[in-house]
Protein backbone atom coordinates (compact mmCIF):
# COMPACT_ATOMS: atom_id res chain seq x y z
CA UNK A 1 0.00 0.00 0.00
CA UNK A 2 1.32 3.48 -0.87
CA UNK A 3 2.66 5.87 1.96
CA UNK A 4 0.27 8.50 2.30
CA UNK A 5 2.01 11.78 1.65
CA UNK A 6 0.83 14.79 3.96
CA UNK A 7 2.35 17.83 3.86
CA UNK A 8 2.28 20.13 6.75
CA UNK A 9 5.23 22.61 5.90
CA UNK A 10 3.64 25.57 4.62
CA UNK A 11 6.08 27.91 6.66
CA UNK A 12 9.13 26.56 4.97
CA UNK A 13 7.88 26.73 1.51
CA UNK A 14 4.18 26.47 -0.25
CA UNK A 15 3.48 24.09 -3.68
CA UNK A 16 3.22 26.55 -6.83
CA UNK A 17 -0.16 26.79 -7.53
CA UNK A 18 -1.78 25.68 -10.93
CA UNK A 19 -2.71 29.20 -11.93
CA UNK A 20 1.09 30.39 -11.55
CA UNK A 21 2.43 27.79 -13.36
CA UNK A 22 -0.04 28.60 -16.31
CA UNK A 23 1.53 32.47 -16.12
CA UNK A 24 4.73 31.51 -16.27
CA UNK A 25 4.88 28.53 -18.87
CA UNK A 26 4.74 30.87 -22.22
CA UNK A 27 7.89 32.60 -20.45
CA UNK A 28 9.97 29.82 -20.52
CA UNK A 29 9.34 28.63 -24.03
CA UNK A 30 7.82 31.34 -26.54
CA UNK A 31 8.27 34.84 -24.88
CA UNK A 32 12.06 34.34 -23.54
CA UNK A 33 13.39 37.87 -24.60
CA UNK A 34 15.67 39.95 -22.42
CA UNK A 35 13.75 42.62 -20.83
CA UNK A 36 16.70 45.03 -21.53
CA UNK A 37 16.48 44.24 -25.49
CA UNK A 38 14.86 46.94 -27.64
CA UNK A 39 13.12 44.74 -30.08
CA UNK A 40 9.94 43.35 -30.00
CA UNK A 41 11.49 40.19 -27.98
CA UNK A 42 12.74 42.16 -25.16
CA UNK A 43 9.56 45.16 -24.97
CA UNK A 44 7.29 41.64 -24.51
CA UNK A 45 9.66 40.74 -21.33
CA UNK A 46 9.74 44.18 -20.18
CA UNK A 47 5.59 44.34 -20.52
CA UNK A 48 5.44 41.18 -18.09
CA UNK A 49 7.85 42.60 -15.68
CA UNK A 50 5.86 45.89 -15.40
CA UNK A 51 2.58 43.70 -14.63
CA UNK A 52 4.30 41.59 -11.98
CA UNK A 53 5.85 44.94 -10.12
CA UNK A 54 2.39 46.35 -10.16
CA UNK A 55 0.74 42.80 -8.72
CA UNK A 56 3.42 43.01 -6.03
CA UNK A 57 2.98 46.47 -5.15
CA UNK A 58 -1.27 46.03 -5.18
CA UNK A 59 -0.52 43.47 -2.72
CA UNK A 60 1.11 45.67 -0.03
CA UNK A 61 -0.30 49.17 -1.31
CA UNK A 62 2.39 50.45 -2.53
CA UNK A 63 3.58 52.07 -6.01
CA UNK A 64 4.96 50.15 -8.60
CA UNK A 65 8.57 51.76 -8.71
CA UNK A 66 8.76 51.14 -4.75
CA UNK A 67 8.91 47.52 -5.58
CA UNK A 68 12.65 45.64 -6.70
CA UNK A 69 12.60 42.27 -7.35
CA UNK A 70 15.54 39.95 -6.01
CA UNK A 71 16.81 36.40 -5.41
CA UNK A 72 14.49 36.27 -2.41
CA UNK A 73 13.99 37.14 1.05
CA UNK A 74 17.63 36.32 2.47
CA UNK A 75 18.94 38.67 -0.59
CA UNK A 76 16.54 41.03 0.26
CA UNK A 77 16.95 41.49 4.33
CA UNK A 78 20.89 41.84 3.42
CA UNK A 79 20.01 44.45 0.63
CA UNK A 80 18.03 46.07 3.21
CA UNK A 81 20.41 46.37 6.12
CA UNK A 82 24.26 46.65 4.54
CA UNK A 83 22.21 48.98 2.09
CA UNK A 84 21.02 51.23 4.75
CA UNK A 85 24.14 50.76 6.91
CA UNK A 86 26.65 51.96 4.19
CA UNK A 87 24.68 55.02 3.27
CA UNK A 88 23.81 56.49 6.46
CA UNK A 89 27.31 55.61 8.11
CA UNK A 90 27.65 59.43 8.52
CA UNK A 91 24.83 59.38 10.66
CA UNK A 92 25.39 56.74 12.81
CA UNK A 93 26.44 53.41 13.42
CA UNK A 94 23.73 51.99 15.71
CA UNK A 95 20.91 49.11 14.69
CA UNK A 96 18.16 47.80 16.48
CA UNK A 97 16.65 44.23 15.83
CA UNK A 98 15.35 41.20 18.15
CA UNK A 99 17.01 38.21 19.62
CA UNK A 100 14.54 36.10 17.30
CA UNK A 101 15.21 37.34 14.06
CA UNK A 102 15.83 35.02 10.99
CA UNK A 103 19.34 34.50 10.52
CA UNK A 104 19.37 36.66 6.97
CA UNK A 105 18.90 39.14 9.85
CA UNK A 106 20.96 38.15 12.43
CA UNK A 107 23.98 37.29 10.36
CA UNK A 108 23.83 40.17 8.69
CA UNK A 109 23.55 42.43 11.64
CA UNK A 110 27.14 39.87 12.87
CA UNK A 111 28.61 40.90 9.80
CA UNK A 112 28.00 44.79 9.92
CA UNK A 113 28.97 44.35 13.59
CA UNK A 114 32.46 42.21 13.25
CA UNK A 115 33.73 43.54 9.63
CA UNK A 116 32.52 47.20 9.76
CA UNK A 117 32.52 48.53 13.12
CA UNK A 118 28.42 49.16 13.67
CA UNK A 119 26.92 48.27 16.77
CA UNK A 120 24.12 46.24 17.01
CA UNK A 121 21.11 46.21 19.94
CA UNK A 122 19.54 43.04 20.46
CA UNK A 123 15.82 43.62 21.65
CA UNK A 124 14.65 40.83 24.07
CA UNK A 125 11.04 39.49 23.22
CA UNK A 126 8.30 38.61 25.64
CA UNK A 127 7.40 34.81 26.55
CA UNK A 128 4.73 35.33 23.66
CA UNK A 129 7.10 36.20 21.26
CA UNK A 130 6.62 40.19 21.34
CA UNK A 131 9.20 43.10 21.48
CA UNK A 132 7.96 45.18 24.50
CA UNK A 133 7.81 48.98 22.93
CA UNK A 134 9.30 50.74 25.76
CA UNK A 135 12.42 48.40 25.63
CA UNK A 136 12.54 49.92 21.79
CA UNK A 137 12.56 53.45 22.95
CA UNK A 138 14.87 53.25 25.40
CA UNK A 139 16.92 50.96 22.96
CA UNK A 140 17.22 54.51 20.74
CA UNK A 141 20.46 56.66 20.53
CA UNK A 142 21.61 59.54 18.95
CA UNK A 143 23.99 57.28 16.46
CA UNK A 144 21.00 55.04 15.84
CA UNK A 145 20.10 54.97 11.29
CA UNK A 146 17.84 51.80 11.42
CA UNK A 147 15.20 49.66 13.15
CA UNK A 148 14.92 46.30 11.70
CA UNK A 149 12.40 43.87 13.15
CA UNK A 150 10.47 41.05 11.68
CA UNK A 151 6.58 41.44 10.95
CA UNK A 152 6.17 37.98 11.70
CA UNK A 153 8.04 34.85 13.22
CA UNK A 154 8.63 32.14 11.26
CA UNK A 155 8.99 29.73 13.64
CA UNK A 156 5.97 29.97 16.46
CA UNK A 157 3.77 32.31 14.48
CA UNK A 158 3.72 35.71 16.62
CA UNK A 159 2.71 38.67 14.60
CA UNK A 160 4.73 42.41 15.65
CA UNK A 161 3.34 45.53 16.83
CA UNK A 162 4.37 47.03 13.38
CA UNK A 163 2.51 49.75 12.80
CA UNK A 164 3.55 51.08 16.56
CA UNK A 165 7.26 50.20 16.16
CA UNK A 166 6.85 52.52 12.73
CA UNK A 167 5.19 55.09 14.75
CA UNK A 168 8.13 54.89 17.00
CA UNK A 169 10.73 54.98 14.00
CA UNK A 170 9.18 57.88 12.54
CA UNK A 171 9.30 59.73 15.70
CA UNK A 172 12.87 59.75 15.75
CA UNK A 173 13.58 60.04 11.82
CA UNK A 174 15.08 56.67 11.90
CA UNK A 175 14.94 54.00 8.63
CA UNK A 176 12.30 51.23 9.67
CA UNK A 177 13.17 48.10 7.88
CA UNK A 178 10.55 44.69 8.31
CA UNK A 179 11.35 41.37 7.13
CA UNK A 180 7.69 40.48 6.03
CA UNK A 181 8.48 37.08 4.67
CA UNK A 182 5.82 35.02 6.43
CA UNK A 183 3.30 38.02 6.67
CA UNK A 184 3.18 39.48 2.99
CA UNK A 185 0.39 37.77 0.94
CA UNK A 186 -0.67 35.73 4.51
CA UNK A 187 -2.11 38.25 6.12
CA UNK A 188 -3.12 41.84 5.35
CA UNK A 189 -0.14 44.57 4.91
CA UNK A 190 -0.35 48.13 3.92
CA UNK A 191 3.42 49.55 3.81
CA UNK A 192 1.69 53.10 4.02
CA UNK A 193 -0.75 52.76 7.06
CA UNK A 194 2.28 50.58 8.80
CA UNK A 195 4.60 54.01 8.45
CA UNK A 196 7.30 50.72 7.13
CA UNK A 197 10.55 52.37 4.93
CA UNK A 198 11.81 48.90 3.75
CA UNK A 199 10.01 45.70 3.38
CA UNK A 200 11.63 42.18 2.55
CA UNK A 201 8.82 39.70 0.84
CA UNK A 202 9.54 36.01 -0.57
CA UNK A 203 7.59 34.31 -3.99
CA UNK A 204 7.69 30.67 -2.47
CA UNK A 205 5.91 31.90 1.17
CA UNK A 206 2.51 32.47 -0.96
CA UNK A 207 2.35 29.77 -3.87
CA UNK A 208 5.05 31.44 -6.37
CA UNK A 209 8.24 30.12 -7.33
CA UNK A 210 11.17 30.23 -5.50
CA UNK A 211 14.39 31.83 -6.00
CA UNK A 212 12.73 35.53 -6.31
CA UNK A 213 11.21 37.60 -3.79
CA UNK A 214 11.01 41.24 -3.36
CA UNK A 215 12.14 44.77 -1.49
CA UNK A 216 10.29 47.37 -0.93
CA UNK A 217 11.87 50.56 -1.17
CA UNK A 218 9.80 53.75 -0.16
CA UNK A 219 10.63 56.48 -2.10
CA UNK A 220 13.00 58.53 -1.09
CA UNK A 221 14.79 56.29 1.53
CA UNK A 222 18.57 56.64 0.78
CA UNK A 223 20.13 53.00 0.45
CA UNK A 224 23.30 51.58 -1.05
CA UNK A 225 23.05 49.30 -4.63
CA UNK A 226 22.90 46.02 -3.64
CA UNK A 227 24.63 44.50 -6.93
CA UNK A 228 26.54 46.43 -9.69
CA UNK A 229 27.04 45.78 -13.20
CA UNK A 230 23.92 46.81 -14.90
CA UNK A 231 21.04 48.86 -15.46
CA UNK A 232 18.34 46.57 -13.99
CA UNK A 233 16.23 47.45 -11.23
CA UNK A 234 16.55 51.13 -11.94
CA UNK A 235 20.22 50.85 -11.75
CA UNK A 236 20.23 49.28 -8.05
CA UNK A 237 20.03 45.99 -7.64
CA UNK A 238 21.81 44.58 -11.54
CA UNK A 239 21.50 41.53 -13.35
CA UNK A 240 19.17 40.23 -16.30
CA UNK A 241 15.67 39.65 -14.27
CA UNK A 242 14.46 35.78 -14.24
CA UNK A 243 11.24 36.84 -16.14
CA UNK A 244 9.36 33.57 -15.53
CA UNK A 245 9.60 33.22 -11.84
CA UNK A 246 8.87 37.62 -11.51
CA UNK A 247 6.00 36.59 -13.46
CA UNK A 248 4.56 33.59 -11.30
CA UNK A 249 5.40 35.68 -8.60
CA UNK A 250 3.48 37.96 -9.33
CA UNK A 251 0.59 35.77 -10.27
CA UNK A 252 1.13 34.55 -6.72
CA UNK A 253 0.43 37.69 -5.59
CA UNK A 254 -2.57 38.79 -7.37
CA UNK A 255 -4.06 35.13 -6.15
CA UNK A 256 -3.15 36.37 -2.33
CA UNK A 257 -4.17 39.51 -2.69
CA UNK A 258 -8.00 38.07 -3.81
CA UNK A 259 -8.35 35.20 -1.70
CA UNK A 260 -6.71 36.71 1.53
CA UNK A 261 -10.03 36.60 3.46
CA UNK A 262 -10.81 33.16 2.54
CA UNK A 263 -7.67 32.34 3.09
CA UNK A 264 -7.37 33.60 6.82
CA UNK A 265 -10.95 32.18 7.98
CA UNK A 266 -10.01 28.67 6.38
CA UNK A 267 -6.63 28.17 7.55
CA UNK A 268 -7.80 30.09 11.45
CA UNK A 269 -10.17 27.21 11.77
CA UNK A 270 -8.43 24.43 10.83
CA UNK A 271 -5.17 25.81 12.71
CA UNK A 272 -7.79 26.58 16.05
CA UNK A 273 -9.31 22.46 15.38
CA UNK A 274 -5.74 20.95 15.26
CA UNK A 275 -4.23 22.68 18.23
CA UNK A 276 -7.22 22.41 20.28
CA UNK A 277 -7.01 17.82 19.83
CA UNK A 278 -3.71 18.12 20.37
CA UNK A 279 -3.72 19.88 23.38
CA UNK A 280 -6.38 17.84 25.04
CA UNK A 281 -5.18 14.12 23.48
CA UNK A 282 -1.19 14.85 24.56
CA UNK A 283 -0.48 15.79 28.06
CA UNK A 284 2.89 18.15 29.16
CA UNK A 285 2.51 20.06 25.56
CA UNK A 286 2.75 23.70 25.34
CA UNK A 287 1.91 25.48 22.40
CA UNK A 288 4.41 28.46 21.94
CA UNK A 289 3.80 32.02 20.89
CA UNK A 290 0.54 34.35 20.93
CA UNK A 291 -2.40 32.60 20.54
CA UNK A 292 -3.81 36.01 19.63
CA UNK A 293 -1.24 37.92 17.75
CA UNK A 294 -0.76 34.97 15.04
CA UNK A 295 -0.43 33.98 11.64
CA UNK A 296 -3.47 32.17 10.55
CA UNK A 297 -1.81 28.82 9.49
CA UNK A 298 0.78 28.49 12.20
CA UNK A 299 1.37 25.69 15.17
CA UNK A 300 4.54 25.41 17.18
CA UNK A 301 3.92 22.88 20.10
CA UNK A 302 6.97 21.56 22.96
CA UNK A 303 6.44 18.01 24.12
CA UNK A 304 8.46 17.69 27.16
CA UNK A 305 10.61 14.89 27.63
CA UNK A 306 11.57 14.44 24.20
CA UNK A 307 13.29 15.78 21.39
CA UNK A 308 11.93 16.73 17.82
CA UNK A 309 14.35 15.26 15.68
CA UNK A 310 12.20 11.80 16.83
CA UNK A 311 9.50 13.13 16.26
CA UNK A 312 10.11 14.48 12.79
CA UNK A 313 11.63 11.06 11.93
CA UNK A 314 8.25 8.99 12.69
CA UNK A 315 6.54 11.47 11.70
CA UNK A 316 7.85 11.32 7.81
CA UNK A 317 7.83 7.50 8.45
CA UNK A 318 4.16 8.52 8.45
CA UNK A 319 4.33 9.94 5.16
CA UNK A 320 3.81 13.43 7.49
CA UNK A 321 6.50 16.27 6.45
CA UNK A 322 6.70 18.85 9.74
CA UNK A 323 9.56 21.01 11.14
CA UNK A 324 11.01 21.73 14.29
CA UNK A 325 11.56 25.41 13.37
CA UNK A 326 13.44 27.16 10.42
CA UNK A 327 14.10 25.42 7.36
CA UNK A 328 17.16 27.16 7.15
CA UNK A 329 18.87 26.18 10.23
CA UNK A 330 17.39 22.63 9.86
CA UNK A 331 21.23 21.11 10.43
CA UNK A 332 21.87 22.57 13.39
CA UNK A 333 21.67 20.47 16.41
CA UNK A 334 21.13 23.47 19.12
CA UNK A 335 17.66 24.55 20.54
CA UNK A 336 15.82 26.80 18.24
CA UNK A 337 17.39 30.02 19.21
CA UNK A 338 13.79 31.58 19.30
CA UNK A 339 12.12 29.50 21.52
CA UNK A 340 15.63 30.53 23.97
CA UNK A 341 14.61 33.88 23.16
CA UNK A 342 10.65 33.01 24.60
CA UNK A 343 12.02 31.95 28.07
CA UNK A 344 12.07 27.80 27.34
CA UNK A 345 14.69 25.72 29.08
CA UNK A 346 17.15 23.56 26.61
CA UNK A 347 15.35 20.22 27.47
CA UNK A 348 11.48 21.81 26.07
CA UNK A 349 12.73 23.91 23.40
CA UNK A 350 14.76 20.53 22.30
CA UNK A 351 10.90 19.09 22.38
CA UNK A 352 9.06 21.30 19.98
CA UNK A 353 7.04 20.55 16.20
CA UNK A 354 6.08 23.42 14.00
CA UNK A 355 3.21 22.28 11.76
CA UNK A 356 1.93 25.27 9.76
CA UNK A 357 -1.38 24.29 7.46
CA UNK A 358 -2.34 25.73 4.07
CA UNK A 359 -4.52 26.16 1.05
CA UNK A 360 -3.94 22.36 0.38
CA UNK A 361 -4.68 21.34 4.04
CA UNK A 362 -8.26 19.63 4.42
CA UNK A 363 -10.54 18.11 7.51
CA UNK A 364 -8.68 14.81 6.55
CA UNK A 365 -5.65 15.90 7.12
CA UNK A 366 -6.17 17.31 10.46
CA UNK A 367 -7.81 14.33 11.14
CA UNK A 368 -4.83 11.95 10.57
CA UNK A 369 -2.42 13.97 12.09
CA UNK A 370 -4.74 14.04 15.56
CA UNK A 371 -4.98 10.18 14.85
CA UNK A 372 -1.59 9.63 14.45
CA UNK A 373 0.72 12.23 16.44
CA UNK A 374 -0.52 10.79 20.24
CA UNK A 375 1.41 7.68 19.43
CA UNK A 376 4.18 9.19 18.43
CA UNK A 377 5.21 11.64 21.30
CA UNK A 378 3.68 8.42 23.61
CA UNK A 379 6.60 5.70 21.37
CA UNK A 380 9.24 8.57 22.18
CA UNK A 381 8.34 9.26 25.39
CA UNK A 382 8.35 5.82 26.70
CA UNK A 383 12.44 5.46 25.29
CA UNK A 384 13.18 8.73 27.84
CA UNK A 385 14.73 8.29 30.44
CA UNK A 386 13.23 12.00 31.65
CA UNK A 387 9.83 10.95 31.06
CA UNK A 388 10.13 7.53 33.05
CA UNK A 389 11.40 9.69 36.21
CA UNK A 390 8.87 11.99 36.08
CA UNK A 391 6.40 9.69 36.53
CA UNK A 392 7.93 8.39 39.70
Amino acid sequence: MEKRRLYMDYSATTPVKKEVLDEMMPYLTDYFGNASSFHTFGREAKSALDKAREQVASLINAKPNEIYFTAGGSESDNWALEGIAYANRNKGNHIITSKIEHHAILHTCEYLEKHHGFEVTYLDVDGEGRIRLEDLKNAIKDTTILISIMFANNEIGTIQPIKEIGQIAKEHNIVFHTDAVQAAGNIPVDVKELEVDLMSMSSHKIYGPKGVGALYIKTGTKLHNFVHGGAQERRRRAGTENIPAIVGYGKAAELAKANMDNHISTLTRLRNRLMNEILERIPNTRVNGSVENRLPGNINFSFEFIEGEGILLLLDMLGIAASSGSACTSGSLDPSHVLMAIGLPHEIAHGSLRLTVGDFTTEDDIDYIVENLPGVIERLRSMSPLYNESKK
